[in-house]
């Protein structure tokens, strides 16, 4: 089981080779992650060597940063299977207050708490989801679920992201669910954020356009406004159709989220120059309920890459 941290700078990074915790003897048809893991499981080694890293940018510095190669490429769902897990197992205690995030990589992460309640490795914890989607994946799993209406505090909040940049900034909302998203995360001591290395960026805006939740009312109006905002130069805003889960055009209905409002999403051919400001001036434009900008909110984020898993705090 190795672990490993990417720095803005070269710096030295030291490996340990441990056993991989129970992942093994729960999932024995799950594969691993990395080389290490393969070693451990050969008892054909006791420890790496330090290593020295270099990293050219955010987006790439996770492909090269290490010269354990996996034996096997996993898939995108295994990956992100083993980050949502990952996340579960590092922060997740019994007795918690827990924010379940809504996507596809978020969903392994609600799996994961259903099956440790189900085997006793986690007790007395109850959990908040962020739409309705998970909140009915929850039930199935019988997993115990409050409000913030009974809850206003979490221990921890575990979710995906569609961007994530250097400063650890956010983009969204892909899935619909911001409002609730960031009602629930910006309550949460720890906020974590799982992604896949494909998600990683070296500024926000041209990888993913930024939802914006507004009220049906007037909406042109709105959308007219947001892309009027200093800060939104230059963005083309496009209001969402179809379901409200997918910003691709999937039908001829506007889409309605969970709350009954509309999404525009706002396209940006270069780099958001400031996400703070950003978030600021479409946040107090009359008319928008919320936007997908989450700054300054996460604690770490755990990136499933080619080579493995690592972490980003």
């Amino acid at each position: 089981h190795t672990q490993w941290q990417p720095f803005h700078e070269p710096k030295q990074v030291s490996f340990s080779l441990q056993p991989p915790p129970a992942i093994h003897s729960q999932y024995p048809n799950m594969r691993v992650a990395s080389a290490a893991c393969l070693a451990v499981l050969a008892s054909t080694a006791s420890a790496f060597t330090t290593t020295t890293v270099t990293t050219p940018n955010f987006a790439r510095r996770y492909a090269a940063a290490t010269s354990l190669k996996m034996a096997e490429k996993l898939s995108q769902d295994e990956l992100k299977k083993m980050v949502g897990y990952k996340s579960v197992d590092d922060y997740v205690k019994s007795g918690m207050v827990v924010g379940l995030g809504t996507g596809s990589t978020a969903y392994f992460a609600v799996e994961r708490v259903g099956q440790l309640l189900k085997s006793g490795d986690l007790k007395d914890i109850v959990c908040i989801p962020t739409s309705v989607r998970t909140k009915e994946q929850a039930e199935s799993l019988d997993i115990p679920l409050v409000t913030l209406d009974t809850h206003s505090k979490l221990d921890v909040a575990i979710d995906g992201a569609d961007e994530v940049d250097p400063d650890l900034n956010l983009v969204k909302g892909g899935g619909g669910a911001l409002l609730r998203e960031k009602m629930v995360e910006v309550c949460a001591d720890k906020f974590i954020v799982i992604v896949d290395e494909s998600k990683l960026c070296d500024g926000l805006g041209p990888g993913f356009p930024v939802p914006v939740e507004i009220t049906p009312f007037c909406h042109e109006h709105t959308m007219r406004t947001v892309a009027g905002l200093p800060s939104c130069s230059g963005c083309k805003p496009v209001l969402r159709m179809g379901s409200s889960s997918s910003n691709v055009n999937d039908g001829d209905e506007i889409a309605v989220t969970d709350n009954g409002n509309y999404i525009v999403d706002l396209h940006f051919e270069v780099p958001i120059k400031d996400a703070v400001k950003m978030a600021e001036e479409i946040k107090n434009t009359v008319g928008v309920v919320d936007h997908g900008l989450f700054c300054g909110l996460t604690t770490a984020v755990i990136i499933a890459g080619s080579d493995g898993i690592s972490v980003k705090d």
